[in-house]
Formats: structure tokens, sequence, C-alpha cells
């Protein structure tokens, strides 16, 4: 039972028992006349409803923490219920509006060492395909190719397999070396790194038109690290589940702010949970104090916007 109910529940106990007596020993004539009788029940309700209403009020402030509690979500970070009431209940809210922004701030910390170990992690392992991986099928593929110049005319063409293969292999692992760590942003800068990330996507089989501002100013690393990130996250789910056949890619600078926007056509995300993609792109925007947003858009379709401010960043 709900601290509301317990309270004028025990209001209304005492309220009618006081109505009892007075219909009873307790009365001003013997019998009770009508016209006394209904003025104690009035006066009873009356009472009951001045109750209720002055305890409605008096745990507003308490049920909008509650609510706010219930919704407060780690992610969506910056709502915090308004300071309100008595100063037991003020004094409540604000000590969980600062535990709130304890825990936010511990959990933006967090993230950012994880956040950054993985990239550190990923370079290493792109770097070791590359180096290691990738050369060995080089050599692989120059020995093929020896062995051709060699071989009998029956197995040329097995060899010439061997071949193929081999230099698919290689394609896909520096196809899975750039996407771990992409070394053109890095040596050319974000504009060309989105670029190659919509060409890339253009070739598996959705169509995305990248649409870049022509005045962007120079970000630092990791604001550009971000954007990429969640650029790539969001392609990657529009080709996973949304069964589009276009995609927008825009990058743009209005008054300050770094704009990122990708929007297709498929079909929406509906009522579907948001899953381990974009609460990862969440975990990355908090980084840099960035606002995300995943909405539907038209008549089918998902838009996802990555609003940033610009922070000044080494001429690229």
């Amino acid at each position: 039972m709900s601290l509301f109910w317990r309270i004028f529940l025990l209001n209304a106990a005492v309220l009618v028992v006081a109505a009892t007596l007075l219909l009873g020993p307790v009365t001003v004539s013997t019998p009770v006349l009508p016209g006394e009788a209904l003025a104690v029940v009035v006066g009873l309700a009356l009472m009951l409803v001045v109750s209720a209403f002055v305890l409605r009020i008096g745990l507003a402030p308490l049920q909008r923490l509650s609510r706010a509690m219930t919704t407060a979500d780690l992610l969506r970070p910056g709502r915090r219920p308004e300071v309100t009431g008595p100063q037991e209940m003020a004094d409540l809210i604000t000590t969980y509006n600062t535990m709130l922004d304890r825990l936010e701030h511990d959990r933006a910390c967090s993230t950012a060492r994880v956040l950054s170990a993985q990239e550190a992690e990923r370079q290493r392992i792109a770097q070791e395909l590359h180096d290691e991986v990738g050369q060995t099928l080089t050599a692989v593929l120059l020995q093929l190719r020896r062995v051709a110049d060699r071989a009998p005319g029956d197995l040329r063409e097995e060899v010439a397999l061997a071949q193929e293969a081999t230099r698919g292999s290689l394609d896909e692992i520096r196809r899975i070396a750039r996407r771990l760590r992409p070394g053109v942003l890095d040596e050319l800068g974000l504009v060309s790194a989105l670029r190659a990330l919509a060409a890339e996507f253009t070739t598996h089989g959705v169509r995305v038109r990248p649409h870049f501002g022509g005045d962007l100013s120079a970000l630092d690393d990791e604001t550009e690290l971000v954007l990429y990130r969640v650029a790539q996250e969001a392609l990657t789910n529009t080709a996973r589940h949304a069964a589009a056949d276009r995609v927008t890619l825009a990058l743009d600078e209005t008054a300050g702010t770094v704009e990122l926007r990708v929007r297709d056509d498929g079909k929406g995300i509906g009522d579907a949970p948001e899953g381990a993609g974009i609460r990862g792109m969440r975990e990355r925007a908090l980084l840099i104090g960035a606002a995300l947003t995943v909405a539907p858009v038209g008549s089918g379709g998902t838009e996802v916007v990555l609003r940033a401010a610009v922070r000044d960043g080494a001429d690229r």
C-alpha cells in the first residue's frame, strides 16, 4: 500500500470514529435529529476530501521522485526531478540528484577507460593482422605464383583457384584491419575516413550517399573517433537490420556544433528495444558530451543524429 493511502486511511479512521461518537453517546441531542446527522455526515465527507487533497499535494514531490528513479537512465544524463516540497522531501530529492551526478560521472569515467582500452586493443589487433597475417598471405600468394609458372597444364587451374582464394582472404584481412582501426582517419582526417566508409558499405549492397559541409572545423582526435565509430555502427545496423536501399551520411557544422546524421529508408526500428549497438553509440557520445538521438522518420526508416560541440584539435 502506498504512503498516500496509508496516511489517508489512518486519517479516515480517526474521522469515522469521531463521527461515530458524535452520532452516538457524544451528541448534542438524544435521539439524533436528522438535521444533526446530515450535518455530521456532510462534515465528515468534507474533511475526508480536504485530507485527501492536502495529502496529495504534500506527497506530490515524493511521487515525482519515484517516477524519476523508475525512469532514470545513465545513458541519457541530465534528467533531474525538481527539488520541491517540505524540507525532508527536498533534502531527499537533493540527495538523490547528488547521487545521480556521482553515478553519471563514475560511469562516464569507467566507460572512457573501457573504450580507450578497446581502441588500443583494436589498434594492436589491426596491426598484427596487417603485419603478420597480411605478410604471410602475401608470401603465400607470391609462392603460388611461382608454382603456377612451373606447374603442369592440368594443375594450373587448381593453382589459379588457390591464388584467387588467397587473394580474397588477403583482401578480407585488410578490410577487417581497416574496420578495426581506420588508418585513413589518422592520416587524412574524418571526412576522408567517412567517404571511405560510405564507399565500403556501398559495395555491400546499400547505396550510401555522403554529404559533407564545405567549412568544417578541425576537431580533436577523440571527437573524430567518436563521430567515425557512431557512423560506422549506424551503417552496420542499417546493413544488418533495416533492409534499406538508400542511406544518407551527412556531416555539417553550425554555430560551433558539429552534426553527424545517418538516415535510411528501411523498415524502421518500431517498438524494438535498444540493442547493444545503440547503447554503445550512446556510451561513446557521453565521452565527448554529445547528444545522440535515434528516431523513426517519415513512413519508414530510421535517423541517427549525433550533435557535439566543436573542440579545437590539431590542424589536419
